[in-house]
């Protein structure tokens, strides 16, 4: 096999046009992938229930409100199928064909809701197909985050993966703002009229978001690294026997460690504002604009605990996060229920803080923790379990937890618990910083297929045939 004796420069200051290509393409997939789903979980937080469960609201509004968070926890089941199905395919059919397919699957399941009649108009057929529409965003979704982190952490100077892994991370607090500053200007400007009418046009915006991401990615797939994503993708569908047979500590560490930054992350996104209109009775707008401004934090401390773990460690980075979020998951909810809404915001800023440092190394750790072989199967899998365990139904059994104790402090109780558990998971992680993720394979025998990008790379080294 043709390979190359290489490796990026560790202290390279600049980024190629490459690498600017590539965290670009990486963090306006991520955001629109996010905003997908934000819209749907600010949307159930604020409207939808009444609209698609509405015999059951009536009846019942608080229960109404637990099976309506449930189905925003239901996308995320087929998230591990989704990268199966779409690895198969890929192989297949292409790489350029399914990134492009699975792109419009996702905003067409999103604009789809937008257009979808209401319980009032065509009965219980309305909630069942909501729920098939969030199926089809969770499979769609499936194996998304694993090569826009990987292609990130790969493409990265030794002492800047975790700055460079914290690019398709920030997409996550970007869509976030997206989602949540669009509710935020349509509850304000319409009024009334949002809840009648308006509450589908955010969910419309997805076709406008397809366009931009469209060009975007076509533009990545114009260039020489997307021939090598193409090829490095092919990894989605290692075999993964061979993934669970040699490396089931790593999948169950990597989902554990991404439980509590999950769960808090979705109180975050879509419990706060529910239980702060409906329990508080707080202004919807005013509960939006918090959150929105809010949502800045994570983006900024998610680039902060991404340059940090570069210079500490992964491991310290992230127990640093998750021992800051034990902290202040009970006592949060003090200025949360004080109804101020300026100790509100203190509430869910610090909060941000503690999510960022538990969020920004993830992508950087996770490269780092698997051998290439396996290293796409081992993220997308293992990120997709912790997404279940964590973030998935954390807004129902928040509210759950409300209903039967009367109390926010029990949910407190069980962030700081998952918290708990995830600092244990990455406490037992041996810090992998530095490790080579050098994949002779693909990126060797791409280069010297492409000898005309190797100084654009920063790629040192001459081609070895000798093998």
């Amino acid at each position: 096999m043709t390979t190359v004796n290489s490796s990026a420069p560790a202290h390279r200051t600049g980024g190629t046009a490459e690498e600017r290509r590539v965290l670009g393409a990486t963090l306006v997939g991520t955001t629109i992938e996010w905003y997908d789903f934000f819209i749907y979980a600010q949307a159930t937080a604020v409207v939808l229930t009444p609209l698609f469960l509405a015999p059951l609201n009536a009846s019942n509004p608080a229960l109404a409100q637990i099976v309506a968070f449930a189905t925003i926890g239901i996308s995320f089941l087929f998230r591990p199928l989704g990268a199966i199905v779409a690895g198969h395919l890929g192989d297949k059919l292409g790489r350029k064909q399914m990134l492009v397919f699975t792109l419009f699957m996702m905003g067409a399941a999103t604009a789809l809701i937008g257009v979808l009649p209401t319980y009032s108009q065509i009965g219980v057929a309305a909630p069942i197909l909501l729920i098939l529409l969030r199926v089809l965003q969770g499979f769609s979704a499936g194996g998304e985050w694993g090569g826009a982190a990987l292609m990130s952490v790969e493409h990265a100077p030794v002492n800047k993966r975790g700055l460079f892994g914290a690019y398709p991370q920030i997409g996550v607090p970007i869509g976030m703002i997206l989602a949540t500053g669009v509710l935020w200007i349509l509850t304000t400007t319409m009024g009334p009229a949002f809840n009648e009418w308006g509450w589908r046009l955010p969910f419309l915006f997805s076709i406008v978001l397809i366009g931009v991401g469209y060009f975007v990615r076509r533009a990545v797939e114009e260039s020489p690294v997307f021939k090598e994503m193409a090829l490095r993708r092919k990894e989605s569908s290692a075999p993964l026997g061979q993934l669970f047979k040699h490396h089931t500590k790593e999948v169950i560490l990597t989902a554990l460690i991404f439980l509590a930054n999950n769960a808090a992350g979705y109180l975050l996104i879509a419990f706060f504002i529910s239980y702060g209109g409906s329990v508080l009775k707080l202004p919807r707008p005013d509960l939006l604009l918090v959150t929105t401004l809010g949502a800045f934090g994570w983006l900024i401390f998610t680039f902060v605990g991404g340059g940090l773990s570069d210079r500490i460690g992964r491991v310290r980075t992230f127990q640093i996060g998750y021992i800051g979020l034990v902290i202040w998951a009970v006592p949060m909810w003090f200025l949360i229920d004080s109804r101020n809404l300026f100790l509100f915001f203190i509430a869910v800023f610090v909060l941000t803080v503690f999510l960022g440092l538990s969020y920004g190394p993830q992508a950087a750790l996770y490269a780092e923790m698997f051998p290439a072989k396996v290293r796409y199967s081992g993220v997308s899998i293992g990120y997709a379990l912790g997404s279940i365990l964590g973030g998935a139904f954390a807004p129902t059994i928040a509210q759950a937890l409300l209903e039967n104790y009367k109390s926010t402090i029990p949910i407190g109780v069980y962030i700081a618990v998952a918290a708990v558990i995830s600092l244990i998971a990455v406490s037992l992680v041996k810090d992998p910083k530095g490790v080579d993720l050098h994949v002779k394979e693909v990126h060797d025998e791409y280069l010297a297929e492409h000898p005309e990008i190797r100084e654009d790379l920063g790629v040192a080294g001459e081609v070895d045939t000798t093998r």
